[in-house]
């Protein structure tokens, strides 16, 4: 699914436990709208079965036009097993971890400051 924003970038707030151990609940994400997705990345997007429910999810694979996503911890959550294909919004380019107190680039890179609040985002659907 595209997008139009105006400003690429958004701020998520972690709610849930389905993302563990690489997202906790008060982590916060930075997404950035229209980003390439490859399998592996962790994403913002909505399951097709469920298009008002915003997740952050790691993508798994390219299926019908969308993704099929999966959650770090599946005892906690639920994904495309229940759900199916979901439209990718957004990919994950920085996390806060507020357990560890930084800040971390999805693939590597590192800052130290962060500020504002985000929108509130549950990565799990815990049924």
């Amino acid at each position: 699914m595209v997008m139009d924003t105006l400003i690429p970038w958004q701020r998520v707030r972690v709610d849930g436990s389905s993302m563990t151990p690489t997202l906790a609940p008060g982590d916060f994400v930075l997404v950035r709208h229209g980003a390439g997705v490859r399998p592996g990345a962790i994403v913002l997007g909505r399951f097709r079965a469920l298009p008002g429910v915003p997740v952050l999810k790691r993508a798994v694979s390219p299926r019908d036009g969308g993704w099929l996503l999966t959650s770090d911890n599946a005892r906690a959550g639920s994904d495309s097993r229940q759900h199916g294909v979901a439209d990718v919004q957004a990919r994950a380019v920085w996390i806060w971890h507020r357990r560890l107190g930084g800040v971390r680039g999805t693939r590597g890179s590192a800052i130290r400051r962060w500020a504002g609040e985000p929108a509130r985002v549950r990565p799990a659907l815990d049924l």
